[in-house]
């Protein structure tokens, strides 16, 4: 902007023309300053000089509202709320890429060998050339520019269909509402959209002070926020983004960008004014790949945003498109995951939670701490045995550990003593021993399991030998019946759809259900009377509840949630008895008979069976109309793969995993999940990984889906 150009003098033309020139030299001063903010962190002007200028800006739209534009800086905040979120087509899938689980770094080198094997490169052609990335914790976003303007932003979704979130982008100052002029005339923009940590600990603050709840994540807070109606709350939250890739672009040979390889399309979308991580570089074969890696890792914990790993993608785009795609993901790409985090905290209180089969988990509450990218509360004990093992006190500083979704834990204790000189102390907290701590003499616990259930009042017992204390009260336990109800509903049990968590919870806790044959009971008035239920969700959830009566013994077994009995187990028992009342009569001694049922299966079965109201459930379930087929049991020793164990391994063309399972147990197979010498067969499809590599090593036959059905007596 010139420097004499006086931007609020009389205009000397006339008047909406010369406001035209002063409001678009005002967008491009404000614009200008946005980005050396919020992009470059370099700030040209006090907040002041900012807010000033921003002001005379909107004066100058409110006198000329012919001359407001969707892209003015000022449009960014106080857009009318959305009715809803219209779904929006990709032109371009956004595909996910494959995860490396491998955390070591042969997981680069896997990906390494992948690509070499693909392109078909003799040992010792040059290296490939790849860009290596951070693989943010966020939500993927696709911006779509028309002519240079923002016109549409839309969230991933499933890959094919995301949602119209363009009115809560706009809220978004790292990203531009106007590209500049040498952009193709369509340009999609892919990146994520995140929260910074301090930024996040910061907006939770503000909550604690207004007495609102607090959030949980990074991730999902910024999710949510874009995910809003109304863009005035999304414009609240100090969202932020990273670009790195392209959706549909106007193609070459129509004036679109031609670029030889990746890094060069990231540089010029910094150019064009979007952000792209510092961290991003390019490496040459697997091991800068390993070294980008490793560095990445030391870094990770003072990054100000949370990352779940890093990216590698081939850089030339010519090879991309030699290697192409594996079923949805592409061969050029993989996400490289990180190791377990741990932090410390303190243990706060110990609360004990009740399991659908009754089992008693004592659960540390933690002051909140930052665990792999979640805010931890809460972590599990596991059983009383593991506290004592642990020396776990409430007041203790303790190492918390998350690996990616599991549940957090508590790993061990630090030193209680603030001058122990064997500890590292940062901002008043132990953090890491020195040289190791000798272990209390003496372990005093202020914490002792309930002898009575915490949420029916059951006896609670602890079976000899088990670790674990459980809650007798079986299905009647309100903790044990919602899990109870969810299990039965299970996919692979009676496979109710519709009977999710929260009309679980609605059913239970507004007492319309208290057992299980109580679901077969509703009925249409019932379902109706729910919060949110429509009487099409009702009849469906009806219509699924009638088919969900014609099953088989095994999954009727299953889904009644017997503790140590599973898939595997059920189908077992239905092929050895061939009947329900042959199971229930069964003697502990009858019940050992069948295949890989042991002592505390057996008397797991027994005893369940041998409850009076487990026993009344069944009835009445029977009363409702459940029913399967049966017959004469079934002797295993008739099966073709009696006593023969098979590892599947890969994706099998036109065959599911669980069909493939299924079929084989049918044929008196056990299929393990790990290959060792014991093994007969390893089925191996498209992928195969490790468990190939451990056959081949230990000699253990490997079939193909061919192979499979052969083995099975079938034509493939």
């Amino acid at each position: 902007m010139p420097k004499n150009l006086d931007l609020f003098s009389a205009p000397a033309q006339s008047e909406q023309a010369q406001a035209a020139i002063k409001i678009e030299a005002l967008r491009q001063q404000i614009n200008r300053w946005a980005h050396l903010y919020y992009v470059q962190d370099a700030p040209e002007v006090p907040d002041a000089e900012y807010d000033r200028v921003f002001r005379a800006l909107q004066a100058l739209e409110a006198q000329f509202p012919g001359l407001v534009t969707p892209e003015s800086p000022t449009q960014r905040v106080g857009g009318a709320p959305r009715p809803e979120l219209t779904p929006v087509r990709h032109a371009v899938p956004m595909l996910s890429i494959h995860t490396e689980t491998d955390v070591s770094p042969a997981g680069a080198q896997a990906f390494d060998a992948r690509v070499r094997r693909e392109l078909g490169l003799a040992a010792d052609a040059p290296p490939v050339a790849y860009v290596a990335e951070l693989k943010f914790d966020g939500l993927a976003m696709n911006l779509r520019y028309e002519a240079g303007v923002l016109v549409q932003a839309a969230t991933r979704g499933d890959g094919e269909v995301g949602e119209d979130v363009t009115h809560n982008i706009r809220t978004m100052r790292q990203i531009p509402l106007r590209l500049p002029s040498d952009v193709p005339p369509v340009l999609e923009v892919r990146g994520e959209v995140y929260m910074a940590r301090a930024d996040f600990e910061n907006l939770n603050e503000a909550q604690r002070e207004r007495g609102q709840k607090t959030f949980i994540n990074p991730r999902n807070t910024a999710a949510g926020a874009v995910r809003q109606l109304d863009p005035a709350i999304a414009a609240q939250r100090p969202l932020k983004f990273f670009a790195y890739g392209f959706g549909e672009v106007t193609p070459v040979e129509q004036g679109g960008p031609d670029f030889a390889t990746h890094f060069d399309l990231l540089q010029q979308l910094k150019q064009w004014g979007f952000p792209v991580a510092a961290q991003t570089t390019q490496a040459l074969g697997a091991s800068e790949l390993i070294a980008f890696h490793e560095r990445i890792a030391a870094e990770r914990d003072q990054l100000p945003y949370d990352i779940d790993g890093v990216v590698y993608k081939v850089d030339s785009l010519a090879l991309q498109r030699q290697l192409g795609f594996k079923t949805r993901e592409p061969r050029w790409a993989v996400a490289h995951k990180y190791p377990a985090q741990e932090m410390v905290t303190r243990i706060e209180g110990i609360d004990v939670q009740v399991g659908r089969t009754g089992k008693l988990t004592p659960v540390a509450r933690l002051a909140p701490v930052f665990v792999g990218g979640v805010t931890v509360t809460n972590a599990t004990l596991h059983n009383l045995f593991e506290i004592r093992k642990k020396g776990v006190r409430v007041g203790d500083q303790v190492v918390v550990r998350r690996a990616g979704d599991v549940i957090p834990e508590v790993v061990g204790t630090l030193p209680p003593l603030a001058d122990s000189p064997e500890v590292i102390f940062v901002d008043g907290v132990p953090v890491k021993h020195i040289h190791g701590h000798p272990p209390r003499e003496t372990y005093v616990p202020n914490f002792r399991m309930p002898t009575h259930c915490p949420i029916c009042g059951s006896d609670v017992v602890r079976e000899p030998g088990e670790a674990n204390h459980r809650c007798t009260g079986g299905l009647f336990c309100p903790a044990q019946r919602k899990e109870a109800l969810l299990h039965f509903a299970a996919r692979r049990a009676m496979d109710i759809d519709g009977l999710g968590e929260k009309l679980v919870d609605q059913l239970v806790d507004g007492a319309v259900v208290h057992t299980l044959p109580d679901l077969y009971r509703i009925g249409l008035v019932g379902l109706l009377a729910l919060e949110r239920m429509g009487e099409k969700s009702a009849q469906n959830l009806l219509a699924a509840l009638e088919k969900s009566k014609s099953t088989t013994l095994a999954r009727f077994l299953f889904a009644l949630g017997i503790r140590h009995v599973g898939e595997a187990t059920a189908k077992d028992l239905a092929r050895h008895f061939g009947s329900l009342d042959a199971i229930l009569n069964a003697t502990t001694e009858e019940l050992l008979q069948v295949p890989d049922v042991g002592p505390v299966v057996a008397e797991a079965i027994h005893t369940f069976l041998a409850q009076p109201h487990n026993l009344e459930v069944v009835e009445q379930l029977r009363a409702c109309g459940v029913h399967w087929p049966e017959g004469p049991p079934v002797e295993r020793t008739t099966l073709p793969l009696a006593g023969q164990t098979v590892v599947l391994t890969g994706t099998l063309p036109t065959l599911t995993r669980e069909d493939a399972k299924a079929m084989l147990e049918a044929a008196g197979a056990k299929v393990a999940g790990s290959v060792s010498k014991k093994t007969h067969y390893v089925v191996a499809g498209e992928d195969a990984g490790s468990k190939l590599a451990k056959a081949q090593e230990l000699g253990v036959a490997v079939l193909d889906k061919t192979g499979l059905m052969a083995l099975l007596g079938k034509s493939a």
